[in-house]
């Protein structure tokens, strides 16, 4: 029973929190003239499901100090990462198969301006904008080191600039921001260590 307890709260969401930003590293080499790729669209929805449970453990770290931010917290980020990440990244999916310039689906969304909202346009600033938000609330309670809740807030800021300026040297560091402190935070999970010593 502990081992699955272990599995569910400790290994598996560590082992996704080094998976799903992973995916999102590997996928901005697959752009294609500053816009998603078929390839790198894939990469991005499938890192959707591993960013469901390293979310979960991410939050989880804020649980006992902050109950309420982190269920209301957490379900903001998976609306935002899922919804936002598999919106847009199926936009870029169908546009580029389609061959849809980026004006031209613009233009079309804009004959739908709830559900384009819902899926896309409000939907996909809350991912960035909760992992900036959780930053500030893991460093000020003390959840992680100051050092590692800095580089997940600077990578939150980085990552929808990076984004909307199509700026392929931004995107990469960006995603290495995100990488790197989550990594060390997924490792302390899977070896169970308590994350504000890392």
């Amino acid at each position: 029973m502990k081992a699955e307890i272990d599995f569910q709260q400790q290994i598996l969401p560590g082992l996704c929190l080094i998976t799903a930003p992973l995916l999102f590293c590997i996928s901005t080499f697959f752009w294609v003239d500053g816009q998603y790729g078929v390839t790198a669209v894939t990469l991005i929805c499938l890192s959707t499901v591993f960013w469901i449970p390293a979310l979960y453990g991410l939050f989880g770290l804020l649980k006992h100090n902050m109950p309420f931010y982190s269920a209301i917290g957490l379900l903001i980020a998976i609306y935002g990462c899922c919804m936002g990440g598999i919106g847009f990244g199926m936009l870029g999916y169908l546009s580029t198969i389609f061959k849809i310039s980026h004006h031209n689906y613009l233009r079309v969304l804009q004959q739908y301006p709830v559900s384009s909202g819902l899926l896309l346009f409000w939907a996909g600033p809350l991912f960035p904008l909760s992992l900036l938000v959780l930053a500030i609330n893991l460093v000020r309670k003390k959840a992680v080191p100051v050092w590692l809740g800095l580089l997940v807030g600077l990578a939150a800021a980085a990552f929808p600039v990076s984004r909307i300026l199509r700026i392929l040297l931004l995107a990469h560091v960006s995603d290495v921001l995100l990488l790197l402190p989550l990594t060390i935070i997924g490792i302390g999970f899977v070896k169970r260590r308590k994350v504000a010593d890392l």
